[in-house]
């Protein structure tokens, strides 16, 4: 991997986020990070001299990144909103509740403006790790420890078997839907555990259908692309620390996860049974690159951006509702993909929507996106190679395969005209082939499908962006 990156994080500027608006209601693409660790994201060392003594938390074992620095780099690369999310160890809800807690009420004083959401990279009881997003609100501290104490799977001391099952994930996810204000979780780095292509893990897709299917508003998605996308190869690492996202058993595609990058795969599965299931982009955040570590910051390489007003509230509804597209590398700033009956062109679905079409109507699909217009973190103007149309229909109820889902339309340059700063094509789609769902991705690379990605790829060499679906109600 070329380690030469031309613009290092300190020397960057303020960035501003774009004010693409929606005319109904105000909103705009706002980028942020719902994976992010602090000093808080302790290490544990039991004491032999004393088993029955619970080890005490090494602050900064597993990052050194204070919660204010974090929510500062968020914001010098252009994030509107960051969770800050450490995971855990015995009793590691005591010290979220003791120590991270003021920390995440000085940032927000400090970062003032920025939507700082409280949270945790929750210990998944018989799998690996969410993000679980507190709404802001006066009991967004006690709930935390509430649910980290009752549901963390490395909590109890000594440790309890119990917890560390799959039912007790799905008991946890029946708890946090009954909450007055209930959270948000999203599947962190789904196949970083995979043994091979479609060869599951810890995690597989009927597993974030059973999330799903347990509390709908709860568990809303999954990372599409991981953390970690600095890794390298280094002396004494092993090809899984050296590669990007960490993944070891089989590598990210165009630094995206299997599920969501292979064509047909996970996320289609999902989708083609009818589940609304939202893909997000983070950076996994521990230690930066440049200090030795694998990681950019908070939106240094990846953003989610979710349209939303600037509010903590409606940034969760944007997550909830799936107005989010992913994208690595700056490749685009602000995406409008939308589908409208053609016999009622005034009422297109936007991402997230569910499109009504009666039976023998056609539609038409526009996409209008804003390129690279100023250098990204690593000193490029990257340029879309190729935007596709994806569509899918229905799967088999409990598989993790949608054969159904194929790219209807490659555009490239000669395709899209413009339109100040963005971009535009459209698609008609007839009623004989009106799919269950449409989404879009596109690439700075010609690859016509991302592949495996090699050990000490540039991730700057290699940039995509995914939409979430427009749902399609036939």
């Amino acid at each position: 991997m070329d380690r030469m990156f031309i613009i290092g994080a300190f020397a960057l500027g303020a960035l501003t986020g774009p004010v693409q608006a929606s005319p109904a209601d105000g909103r705009r693409w706002l980028a942020g990070d719902h994976h992010v660790h602090s000093i808080y994201s302790a290490q544990y060392r039991a004491d032999p001299a004393h088993p029955d003594v619970p080890p005490a938390p090494i602050i900064g074992g597993d990052s050194s990144h204070t919660i204010v620095e974090n929510a500062r780099m968020a914001r010098r690369f252009g994030l509107s909103w960051m969770v800050s999310t450490d995971h855990g160890g015995p009793r590691h809800s005591i010290l979220n509740h003791e120590r991270a807690w003021p920390d995440v009420v000085v940032a927000r004083k400090a970062v003032s403006d920025l939507v700082l959401f409280y949270g945790a990279e929750f210990d998944v009881p018989g799998g690996e790790h969410a993000s679980l997003i507190l709404p802001i609100d006066a009991q967004e501290r006690d709930t935390l420890r509430a649910i980290e104490s009752r549901f963390g799977k490395r909590e109890a001391f000594p440790a309890d078997p119990a917890r560390n099952t799959k039912p007790r994930m799905i008991a946890a996810l029946g708890y946090m839907a009954d909450l007055p204000n209930a959270p948000v979780v999203i599947g962190n780095h789904p196949s970083r555990t995979a043994t091979g292509l479609g060869q599951w893990g810890l995690h597989a897709p009927a597993e974030y259908r059973a999330w799903h299917d347990a509390a709908p508003h709860v568990a809303i998605g999954m990372e599409g692309a991981p953390g970690h996308q600095a890794a390298a190869p280094k002396p004494g690492l092993d090809a899984a620390h050296g590669s990007r996202g960490l993944y070891g058993g089989y590598p990210t595609m165009g630094g995206f996860d299997q599920m969501v990058a292979t064509l047909g795969g996970g996320w289609d599965a999902l989708l083609g049974q009818g589940l609304h299931w939202t893909i997000t982009a983070t950076s996994d955040s521990h230690g930066h690159w440049t200090a030795g570590g694998a990681d950019f910051w908070p939106g240094e390489y990846a953003k989610t951006w979710v349209l939303a007003t600037p509010t903590g509230a409606d940034i969760l509804d944007g997550l909830r509702s799936g107005r989010v597209f992913a994208v690595t590398g700056d490749l685009i700033d602000a995406l409008d993909f939308t589908a409208a009956r053609v016999r009622m062109p005034g009422q297109p679905a936007a991402i997230g929507d569910t499109l009504a079409v009666p039976g023998g109507e056609d539609i038409v699909v526009t996409i209008r996106w804003r390129p690279a217009r100023t250098a990204n973190a690593h000193g490029d103007v990257p340029k879309l190679d190729h935007v596709d149309l994806i569509a899918g229909g229905p799967s088999a109820a409990a598989g993790d395969r949608n054969a159904t889902a194929k790219v209807i339309r490659r555009f490239t340059a000669q395709q899209w005209k413009q339109e100040g700063d963005y971009h535009v094509v459209e698609h008609r789609i007839g009623a004989q082939d009106m799919p269950r769902y449409l989404r879009v991705r596109g690439t700075n690379t010609t690859q016509t499908e991302p592949g495996p990605d090699p050990v000490g790829e540039n991730p700057w060499n290699d940039l995509w962006f995914y939409s979430n679906p427009i749902y399609i109600d036939r």
